[in-house]
């Protein structure tokens, strides 16, 4: 079922979902259900399962000479979402990305994803390498979240890469985008990232979902801005709970985002890991509660594989 169904279905009601991380490659499709089967109890309509571009690694040979080689580290994501239909009977929502990909093998991925009955993609341009200074597309890929968008909803249409192709299938992908209430690092204000959501929009996306953030009323704002704008699709908040001392420093840093002055104040207080956890989650379920109360189509929660403190916060939520 679409993403898009799944709240008109539930008709008004604030629904939940998760979003999780692919192993490191080696690891065990285990992992992932030890990270869900917690979280089934909270009936989930979808999960969300990310996707990461390669990765290069430089490997000393013989000769002395290190050479660069590309490696993606958390391969896996297509198969991981065919495992979670099959294990729980939820949707699966794989992020497909810009980066490391022609738009040949971006067609095939989409291929692969109709026949195994994926309803629903999250398209995203994706994030730079590590070490690079700023974001390249593969060769003969694509550079923007936009064209992938409209790849996309080109295939929905029945129109394939190539034009020979006659009386072709169209997919049916309910079509998610990532949305930035602090707006993208890159953009250079918020009315031009808010230009380029709705260009995104209008090109065939569905819904969007937010990049994480820790005050709602930037959320709120956020929203009152799109809607003034004429996006009108559902908007999904993300959160992520804060719950350890270093991450005072690197979640801004990474993710270009503001902590409120409250919470830094309360961290700085705290004097002991538990301490410090206890506000992160309790920050969050505030959050969690007055979004809810506003009526949001879903708390959309990261859980960058820290079940536990997901479930605890849910559970006084729902």
């Amino acid at each position: 079922m679409k993403v898009t169904d799944h709240f008109k279905k539930a008709k008004g009601e604030t629904l939940i979902s998760f979003e999780i991380l692919p192993p490191l490659k080696g690891g065990r499709i285990q992992s992932i259900f030890d990270v869900l089967d917690p979280l089934m109890d909270f009936n989930p309509p979808f999960v969300d399962v990310t996707y990461h571009r390669e990765e290069f690694i430089y490997k000393k040979r013989p000769s002395g000479y290190f050479e660069k080689v590309a490696v993606r580290k958390r391969p896996g994501t297509v198969g991981i979402c065919a495992a979670i239909m099959n294990r729980y009977g939820v949707d699966a929502v794989p992020h497909l990305i810009c980066g490391g990909f022609t738009i040949e093998e971006t067609e095939d991925a989409l291929i692969d994803l109709k026949f195994l009955g994926i309803d629903n993609v999250l398209v995203l341009r994706g994030d730079a390498r590590k070490f690079d200074t700023k974001f390249e597309p593969e060769p003969q890929g694509h550079a923007y979240a936009l064209d992938l968008v409209e790849q996309v909803h080109n295939m929905n249409n029945g129109v394939y890469l190539d034009s020979n192709i006659t009386n072709a299938e169209n997919s049916n992908f309910c079509i998610g985008v990532a949305g930035y209430p602090e707006k993208h690092f890159e953009a250079p204000n918020l009315n031009m990232d808010l230009y380029y959501l709705k260009k995104k929009i209008d090109a065939g996306a569905d819904y969007i979902v937010t990049q994480m953030f820790f005050d709602n009323k930037k959320y709120f704002e956020f929203v009152k801005m799109c809607r003034e704008a004429g996006i009108n699709v559902p908007i999904v908040p993300g959160l992520k709970p804060i719950t350890k001392k270093y991450q005072l420093t690197s979640i801004p840093r990474l993710f270009h985002l503001d902590l409120p002055e409250d919470l830094v104040s309360e961290f700085a207080k705290a004097k002991t890991t538990d301490a410090r956890k206890e506000i992160g989650i309790e920050w969050c379920v505030q959050q969690s509660k007055e979004l809810k109360e506003a009526g949001v189509p879903c708390l959309h929660y990261y859980t960058m594989g820290d079940v536990q403190t997901i479930k605890s916060i849910v559970k006084q939520v729902y």
